[in-house]
């Protein structure tokens, strides 16, 4: 039987949070199995539900390595950890002898009384041997209506320990509908999620590991509960802990973690790491070398609180969190083909613009991500003609943009996007930040959802309909007769359509619809027989099941996707909210309060829940307001905390009590070289003129094999073409290595006629025009001379004498020329001011004056150059190959 519908109240991701212990007397609580059923002759026959099943569980056999595969073992297939209790007791009951039950195939082979490839499960007359054997012997009754577990008590809440080779056993008490409750322990599935922290035996001890805190999970029919587990890295806890404020809610909730596991945090960052760090995430941009100036001589007690507030109102910003954005909802060109027959090539110019403009405006998360669920091709009272006409107007009017469209209509349009196991798979990775692809096939190991909650949260999206050739098939074939295209088909007939829409004329579009639900042909001939007589008509119910929530009749609304949206801002569990929060916060910590951030689930609880409950709630209070998160973040203690660690919280990468130094993502890196090299005029403008910038790269290219792209990819862009955000990569590799130290796009940037060394060499340069003309002629002689030379060498190794003596002649002639040239004036370091140099290079790159060891250094560099412009170059050079460039610290 189906594992039963689970109530909204019932399944919420509070309803099986750990609770206190219950609060009857402990004679009602029924004792485990363990002690009822040691002894032989035991009266009590074992529900399946609540004792065989899950004690399958304990022993293994409907795990994946077992029966609970896909193709089972030795003929018997389990439903993978015991979510389908009729599939169960059927495949069972052929091993089953319910007159000899001791005879039980399925008993003999558990007990390796027959050869049993998974080997001995159990001993005969132990008490799992006797609760299998009692149920035989009661007829081994199926389950006729699935039971509702309400609660799973697990005591003690949170262990803490003191050394290392400790333990200590959980008691899991479940509390049923009918208010029986029982003591499971020996029933439940544990698992850590760091064995170097913990581990937990099948009988619910936990064991102490090194330092730190991890969870252990404890699972029991359709609750999944974590136990936080902790060992202090000092003896700074309780009252020994240090006197610390809690400035901001956020830096209370750290430091209440910290305080239990005895890590000091870091002191607050230099005026200088702050600007640059804080720059860096909010905008994707270094400060310039003139803000790093006037920052540090700011002495404004306000003054980094100004600072967040400026960054937030700069396109910069708008632009990078727009490529999040673009990341999380899955703005690809490789998956655009056919949404806009305008921008076959290039649709994520659209998505891209779409969702910035909404960023620059601030419009509200929850609105941002309503205009993209609830999508319409058409405004009110359009036509499909009227709609076509505004879609070409976006290509014929220079005013008018795809980013004015109400709705983001190519996200259901993506071809990786059109059945629904792929939409709702991808609806929860973006808007969620949840990994259900499990439940697809199976019971969710980690979280509460079965593969009946997949399968009815796919009928949400079983409407939705992007119709290449619109929704009215007569005004759509009317068009394509009109613009003369009838009978032309694929690549013919789109090149003739663009070729039409540069012409000026309007074309047909694709067009995101909600198809009316199909009604069999008797049901239908009813409906129309009781509107005729006037009776209020209703489509025969089809109900759909918000994941794990309420059910909702998706034939007799409009537009499910509705019940959706309503679903992400209502649900308790909150995930809506908490996936962002939580992906901002990584943005800026290098890893989330929930890590990985797209896996938010019961089995992978947040290592600060208060942490994250208070920032969704405010988040929600704010009215979803983006910039809350942002600021919240930002001008805590927490955020601003400095990377150098003290003994105590050296090794702590999960807690947030130091800044931990994390590779820039692929367009800041990108951005970074060019901002370090760019002249004076261009730097100062680099957050509000998003020209040539790499954050302005809306897709993954099909082909990324040279220029900005082959560099993105080099850094691991996010290729977005999978429902993970582990599509960004933060790795380091020596690619990555090589194409800053000698990539020929890297060395173009130190020598373009708009680089910083090239203002140097204009500003410095002393020579007049003659000289400058001078200059050209020696460096083009030179040139020749090097492949006169070359050929002169060919020539004499072919023994041609004619060629030879020609190549004299000629390689004479030129050095004469070069021996007649003026020479040039020789440039010293009196021409410019080497210091003020210096210091402006490490100003422009890592955010900071020098100190007087690297002036030193730098100085005596330039000194011993041929030049100074090329000592300045080779310092610029180093600066950007320096970890400190490269990391945001």
């Amino acid at each position: 039987m189906q594992f039963v519908k689970l109530t909204l109240c019932a399944i919420v991701f509070g309803a099986f949070a750990i609770s206190a212990p219950c609060e009857s007397h402990a004679a009602d609580v029924i004792k485990d199995v363990r002690q009822r059923f040691q002894a032989v002759g035991v009266e009590e026959v074992p529900d399946f539900q609540q004792h065989v099943v899950p004690l399958m569980g304990r022993l293994g056999c409907n795990g994946r390595a077992c029966h609970g595969s896909f193709q089972g073992q030795g003929g018997l297939r389990l439903s993978l950890f015991g979510y389908d209790f009729k599939m169960d007791h059927d495949g069972l009951s052929e091993r089953l002898d319910t007159d000899d039950p001791v005879e039980s195939y399925a008993l003999q082979k558990a007990t390796l009384q027959e050869t049993h490839e998974g080997g001995k499960r159990m001993a005969v007359d132990s008490w799992e041997y006797n609760v299998f054997l009692r149920w035989i012997e009661g007829g081994a009754k199926p389950v006729e209506t699935p039971k509702k577990l309400v609660k799973l008590n697990v005591t003690p809440s949170e262990i803490v320990f003191t050394a290392r080779e400790q333990s200590k056993p959980l008691k899991v008490i479940a509390v049923w509908e009918n208010g029986t409750q029982e003591d499971v322990t020996p029933l439940c599935r544990y698992s850590t999620n760091d064995d170097m922290i913990c581990s937990i035996n099948e009988d619910g001890i936990v064991s102490s590991g090194d330092v730190g805190d991890a969870h252990v999970v404890v699972a029991y029919d359709a609750a999944i509960v974590p136990v936080p587990i902790l060992r202090p890295v000092s003896d700074q806890t309780g009252h020994r802990y240090p006197q610390i404020a809690g400035r901001t809610e956020v830096d209370q909730h750290v430091i209440s973690k910290l305080r239990k596991l005895g890590i000091v945090p870091s002191d607050v960052c230099t005026d200088a790491e702050f600007l640059r760090r804080v720059s860096l995430d909010i905008t994707g941009t270094l400060p310039t070398a003139n803000q790093v100036r006037e920052f540090l001589a700011d002495s404004s007690p306000k003054k980094r609180e100004q600072k967040v507030n400026e960054l937030l109102e700069t396109p910069a910003y708008a632009a990078w969190w727009t490529v999040q954005l673009c990341d999380w909802t899955g703005c690809s060109d490789q998956f655009l083909n056919n949404v806009n027959p305008a921008r076959r090539r290039n649709g994520s110019k659209d998505w891209y613009d779409w969702i910035y403009k909404r960023v620059v405006d601030n419009v509200s998360y929850d609105t941002l991500v309503e205009n993209i669920v609830v999508a319409s091709s058409r405004e009110d009272g359009e036509s499909y003609r009227d709609y076509c006409e505004r879609m070409s107007g976006y290509a014929h009017d220079k005013d008018a943009s795809f980013s004015d469209q109400k709705g983001l209509i190519y996200y259901w349009g993506r071809s990786n996007f059109r059945q629904t196991e792929d939409r709702a798979i991808g609806f929860a990775y973006t808007f969620m930040g949840t990994r259900i692809q499990c439940a697809q096939c199976h019971k969710h190991p980690f979280d509460v959802w079965t593969q009946n909650d997949f399968q009815e949260f796919e009928k949400f999206f079983a409407r939705v309909n992007f119709a290449r050739n619109g929704s009215d098939r007569n005004a759509y074939n009317a068009m394509i007769e009109e613009l003369g295209l009838k009978g032309l088909r694929g690549n013919e007939q789109r090149k003739a359509v663009e070729k039409l829409l540069k012409q000026g004329k309007t074309i047909p579009f694709p067009e995101l619809v909600i198809n009316k639900p199909r009604v069999s042909a008797a049901a239908r001939k009813k409906l129309q027989q009781a509107k005729a007589k006037g009776r209020k008509v209703n489509i025969p119910a089809k109900t759909a099941k918000l994941l794990g929530e309420q059910v909702v009749d998706v034939e007799n609304i409009p537009d499910p996707r509705t019940a959706l949206m309503d679903w992400l801002r209502e649900s308790p569990t909150q995930l809506f909210a908490k996936a962002f929060v939580n992906r901002v916060w990584a943005n800026y910590f290098n890893r989330g309060i929930v890590e990985p951030t797209d896996n938010l689930s019961k089995g992978n609880p947040p290592c600060n829940q208060a942490l994250l409950d208070y920032l969704a709630q405010g988040f929600i209070d704010s009215g979803y307001d983006m910039k809350w998160v942002h600021r919240e973040i930002c001008l805590s203690d927490t955020y601003q905390r400095s990377w150098n660690p003290n003994e105590t919280n050296k090794q702590d990468e999960r807690n947030f009590s130091r800044a931990v130094p994390r590779r820039m993502p692929a367009e800041l890196v990108i951005d970074a070289l060019a901002m370090a090299t760019v002249n004076d005029e261009r730097a100062t403008n680099f957050t509000s003129d998003l020209s040539n910038r790499a954050l302005l790269r809306t897709s993954p290219p099909r082909n990324a094999n040279s220029g900005p792209d082959y560099a993105l990819a080099v850094f691991g862009r996010s290729t977005r073409e999978s429902n993970c955000d582990c599509d960004r990569s933060s790795e380091a590799s020596l690619l990555q290595t090589l194409f800053v130290r000698n990539d020929q796009d890297t060395l173009a940037m130190l020598d373009a006629r708009q680089s910083w060394l090239a203002q140097y060499v204009k500003q410095n340069n002393t020579n007049d025009a003659s000289q400058q003309r001078i200059e050209r002629q020696r460096v083009a002689g030179e040139k020749q001379f090097k492949n006169l030379m070359r050929q002169l060498v060919r020539a004499k190794k072919a023994g041609n004498e004619k060629q030879i003596t020609a190549a004299e002649r000629r390689v004479e002639a030129i050095e004469k020329r070069l021996e007649s040239l003026p020479k040039q004036k020789d440039k010293k370091l009196a021409d410019f001011d080497a210091a003020k140099m210096i210091e402006e290079a490490y100003l422009r790159t890592v955010s900071r004056f020098p100190t007087d060891h690297e002036r030193e250094i730098s100085l005596a560099y330039i000194e011993n150059s041929k030049d100074p412009g090329t000592g300045l170059k080779d310092l610029l050079w180093a600066l950007i190959n320096t970890k400190e460039f490269m990391v945001n610290h």
